[in-house]
């Protein structure tokens, strides 16, 4: 993983500030950034340095990307992240009712996909799976 700073303090209070008062709404910790999911398992929420991105439909992503300073979401330099839009750097202090309305349509969207599946046990393969395998006897049966 990359060397990434941890989100300022004052970002983290305002991430906190802007986050729905909303059943759907499932907090937790992704890369050590705070961010937010749906009950469905999709976030769509997050801090990331000194970023706080959302997960938008395409008609509300490209309305969001009109403002000065928003920018689709790259943690690192080409690899954007397409649905996620960092928002401007303008919208991150002061008065958060101006930021949550974009994020109110991000849970929105985010509930709108379908569940995320359960990451179930992963087939064993390789050195694991002959740990796993019964042992045969090797005496010559005659």
């Amino acid at each position: 993983m990359p060397s990434w700073r941890k989100s300022p303090p004052e970002l983290i209070a305002f991430f906190d500030k802007v986050l729905p008062d909303d059943p759907r709404v499932d907090r937790r910790k992704m890369f050590g950034y705070p961010c937010a999911f749906t009950t469905g398992g999709q976030m769509f929420i997050g801090l990331h340095q000194e970023n706080l991105i959302v997960r938008l439909a395409e008609a509300d992503r490209a309305k969001l990307l009109k403002e000065p300073g928003a920018s689709i979401f790259e943690p690192m330099p080409g690899r954007q992240m397409k649905e996620y839009v960092s928002l401007p750097q303008a919208m991150l202090s002061g008065d958060p009712s101006k930021t949550r309305p974009w994020v109110v349509r991000a849970l929105d969207y985010a509930a709108s996909l379908p569940p995320k599946k359960p990451k179930g046990a992963k087939p064993k393969t390789g050195a694991s799976a002959k740990k796993a395998a019964p042992k045969r006897s090797t005496k010559n049966k005659a």
